[in-house]
């Protein structure tokens, strides 16, 4: 996490990921609770929205850890919700039991080195650390350009969980509707290209 001058604004993040065709994110069905968007797998039919979701691979400390580490990613704010509002913790709890082996070892492999790291430097785990604390660690993995050579593992952990958390939140409901997407929608009559956008293009 850079300073605040530095960061570069939610907002624009998520609009510049507008241009990834729906294609290339993460293809899962409703996680239990959370409904997804309609580019997510077609036979998806979400559970009504009292069913609390039941977690399928991450144990209840490493729940908790993600759930901080996911709201870190993507918080809340004037717009729209968080991370864990929009269901991302369950998201990537069901998508690491479809993709058992490397990346679930790589994963828990993360989250145990925050908490070691943090156990020695504040002498408590990642979750029980001040947000300032967090964002310490974070500032150490989040930018590989400036990690150090220790640090390369924890560096690809959280760059692969980083794309968990936008892959989940760009797929959710939530996610969609905060962005400037126009597509799934359904129109009475296709009139063409409106005249002032084939003028713009030369056409």
């Amino acid at each position: 996490m850079e300073s605040e001058e530095k960061k570069v604004q939610r907002r624009a993040l998520l609009k510049a990921l507008t241009a990834i065709p729906a294609s290339v994110l993460v293809p899962l069905s409703s996680a239990g609770g959370t409904e997804r968007a309609p580019f997510a797998a077609p036979d998806s039919s979400p559970p009504p929205a009292e069913t609390t979701y039941t977690r399928k691979v991450l144990d209840e400390h490493e729940w908790k850890t993600v759930c901080i580490l996911s709201d870190l990613i993507i918080p809340a704010d004037e717009r729209t919700g968080s991370a864990t509002q929009a269901g991302v913790p369950e998201f990537i709890d069901a998508w690491l039991e479809l993709r058992r082996g490397d990346l679930l070892a790589e994963i828990r492999g993360g989250l145990t080195w925050l908490d070691m790291e943090c156990n020695r430097l504040f002498n408590r785990a990642f979750a029980d650390c001040s947000e300032t604390q967090q964002k310490q660690i974070l500032d150490r993995i989040a930018f590989p350009a400036k990690a150090v050579p220790r640090d390369t593992n924890a560096v690809a952990f959280f760059s692969h969980l980083r794309d968990l958390v936008v892959s989940g939140f760009l797929s959710s409901k939530m996610g969609v509707k905060d962005l400037p997407y126009l597509g799934n929608t359904m129109v009475a009559d296709w009139e063409g290209c409106p005249p002032e956008v084939l003028a713009k293009l030369g056409l």
